[in-house]
């Protein structure tokens, strides 16, 4: 039961994400026909600067559990065993660590904006803490799929991001080509 809530809280962020991706892509198009033909959409870059932080931020948790985040496997890929798990978990811990001190620092600045009534300086003043919602939120997300990992390595399991080696040529390729390589 907690792993689908888990699986499904990630693909949530995951199509949040491409969501905002769209409206980016909304906001970037009425921008650029409206110079065209005369007609202003206010603070539309606020709007899209906003759009593509939190299309970022939430994407990130969907992109960790997938496997898909860029890795430097350099140097624990050519370790195996009980060294590989150490250092996996020691990994783990230093980014649960690390997106645990900006997950933090990122609700208290959303809740101070709730708090002082921060508003927006462009066209159309929004309060803040609507934006800053997708920051702090995909960190939390993020947060909380960092910690599954960890609970998950911790316990025996081998880390689900990692992909196994490509058994032949054509899966090399067919990597490539969905990576975009």
């Amino acid at each position: 039961m907690l792993r689908r809530s888990l699986d499904a809280l990630y693909l949530l962020s995951g199509y949040l994400a491409g969501a905002f991706l769209i409206l980016i892509f909304v906001l970037m198009m009425a921008l650029s026909i409206g110079r065209e033909i005369g007609i202003n959409v206010p603070s539309g870059d606020d709007f899209a600067s906003w759009c593509m932080a939190a299309m970022a931020f939430l994407g990130l948790a969907y992109t960790f559990k997938n496997g898909d985040m860029i890795r430097v496997g350099l140097l624990i890929d050519k370790i195996g065993g009980t060294k590989k798990r150490a250092l996996e978990i020691a990994c783990l811990v230093v980014g649960v660590g690390f997106v645990g001190y900006f997950s933090w620092y990122a609700v208290v600045m959303t809740i101070d904006s709730w708090r002082f009534d921060d508003m927006s300086q462009g066209v159309v003043a929004i309060p803040l803490w609507l934006p800053q919602i997708g920051y702090s939120g995909g960190l939390d997300i993020l947060l909380i799929a960092l910690v599954d990992e960890l609970v998950h390595v911790l316990s025996g399991g081998e880390p689900r991001y990692e992909k196994p080696p490509p058994a032949s040529d054509e899966e090399v390729i067919e990597r490539a080509m969905q990576s975009g390589v």
